[in-house]
């Protein structure tokens, strides 16, 4: 045999070892394979189609093979090709410096557009008070039955907890603890007008996710100021926060139980602040900051007790909270869906002031939500009620500017003195000045509990699951 005929042999080897790798190649993407290609490679290819860039945790992509994957790219549009890319592995995005910053899917969480489609949605729903009160009719119920409230859990047989009173420049101090649920208490500190005569105004000022809780300084500052004006105002820790974390550890604050803990000890605060004789129950407000705008929102709209209400910093159609302690429970399911901004408006024709700022969620509340809630109003003839202070170049904070808005806001509806706002006054106590159980937790009642199976059970005999 020649030479030649060897070589054309070897060739034709080749080329027949070759190529099924070849065609297996080609072959992939096609509907035997489901089309199917790494999570990794499809986001690169994005990248480079739409002239992108993605901004993602490594770790995210290991092992992530998708199915049909270029058939789920829409050429008309990067956001829709990413949303149908991530959705399968429960990822989604958001913007951050120019960058599609690639994420976990929150279930709280969406965006400006989407928020904007809720409230379209919503004004589908009804067009005059009529309509609207059928639909709140539906929504405020649930609300409390979703939060595993509604009935109220049988409050223990048990006396406020009280410590000695300090005395200040026009207000005096003293710390509460009261027994929300068996073994389980909250914990706060009671600001009230020096020389009290006659009614006076209540406030509730829940907290928020912020940096020292309570014991920080604006939130003394607003309490005490408060107080100066005429209002007795109350303050306290949020659950497995501050004195809480005395019972239970700080992880326990993302349990889903934490949403109706949370709003359960503003109902039982608020029961005690009403029975003294002192508090003016026609004059009833609240105001919170983040986490404490969300229960400002939730509880204005379940407890008719509530006459004045100030949700600080997180209005937002597009955002519910991301503790579960503000979204643990299914309330924002209610209604087959609700967001805040309907919460809000549920508060209507009473007073309300929202308060909002240009660096967070709220950016957009002039524009989107405001006027959503004020045509909720306009039903009732009553949008003077309502009133937004927008700090376009602020932050996530309840600090001076706003804090002004809101004693103005407060001294207008409760008939208050203005000129008695003078923040200077205020003393900043220490944060064990303000524990009512000692700083190892060494004044407990003997029956209070400890630890997650201890809450549990407790929680279970109460009804809350």
């Amino acid at each position: 045999m020649s030479k030649k005929f060897f070589l054309n042999l070897t060739v034709l080897f080749y080329a027949v070892l070759f190529l099924p790798v070849h065609l297996s190649a080609q072959n992939t993407l096609t509907s035997d394979s489901a089309y199917t290609r790494s999570l990794k490679d499809v986001l690169t290819g994005i990248e480079t189609r739409f002239g992108v860039q993605l901004k993602y945790d490594e770790k995210m992509m290991n092992g992530k093979i998708l199915k049909y994957a270029d058939w789920r790219i829409k050429p008309w549009s990067v956001e829709e090709s990413l949303r149908a890319i991530l959705a399968p592995f429960d990822y989604t995005f958001v913007m951050d410096n120019g960058k599609f910053k690639i994420k976990e899917f929150e279930y709280p969480r969406t965006n400006e557009q989407e928020g904007k489609k809720f409230l379209d949605y919503f004004e589908t729903l009804y067009s005059d008070k009529n309509e609207w009160e059928k639909r709140k009719a539906a929504i405020k119920p649930c609300l409390s039955e979703a939060l595993q409230l509604s009935p109220l859990p049988e409050k223990p047989d048990s006396p406020v907890i009280l410590t000695p009173k300090r005395k200040y420049d026009g207000y005096t101090v003293e710390n509460f603890a009261i027994e929300t649920l068996p073994g389980i208490y909250v914990a706060g500190s009671i600001y009230k007008p020096a020389g009290i005569k006659g009614k006076c105004p209540v406030m509730l000022n829940p907290n928020g996710h912020f940096g020292q809780g309570r014991y920080r300084a604006d939130q003394q500052i607003r309490c005490a100021t408060q107080a100066r004006m005429g209002i007795i105002a109350a303050s306290w820790d949020l659950f497995a926060w501050g004195e809480s974390c005395l019972q239970f550890d700080g992880s326990l604050h993302r349990l889903s139980a934490a949403n109706t803990i949370q709003t359960l000890n503003a109902v039982r605060i608020l029961d005690y602040l009403l029975s003294m004789k002192e508090a003016d129950p026609t004059r009833v407000g609240i105001t919170g900051g983040s986490g404490g705008g969300s229960l400002t929102m939730m509880l204005a709209a379940i407890d008719d007790r509530i006459t004045l209400s100030i949700p600080t910093v997180m209005l937002s159609s597009h955002f519910s909270g991301g503790c579960p302690c503000e979204s643990g429970m299914p309330a924002h399911l209610c209604g087959g869906r609700t967001n805040n901004v309907e919460i809000a408006a549920m508060f209507a024709p009473k007073p309300q002031l929202v308060l909002s700022d240009g660096k967070d969620w709220t950016s957009t509340v002039p524009e989107m939500e405001y006027p959503f809630v004020k045509r909720v109003y306009s039903f009732y003839g009553a949008e003077n009620e309502l009133v937004n202070d927008h700090y376009a170049d602020e932050g996530h904070d309840y600090g001076p500017s706003k804090r002004e808005s809101m004693y103005r806001f407060v001294a207008k509806h409760f008939n208050l003195d203005i000129k008695a706002v003078d923040e200077s006054k205020v003393s900043i106590e220490s944060e064990p000045r303000m524990y009512v159980f000692g700083e190892k937790g060494e004044k407990f009642p003997s029956h209070a509990i400890k630890g997650k199976e201890a809450l549990i059970a407790v929680l279970k005999k109460s009804g809350i699951d």
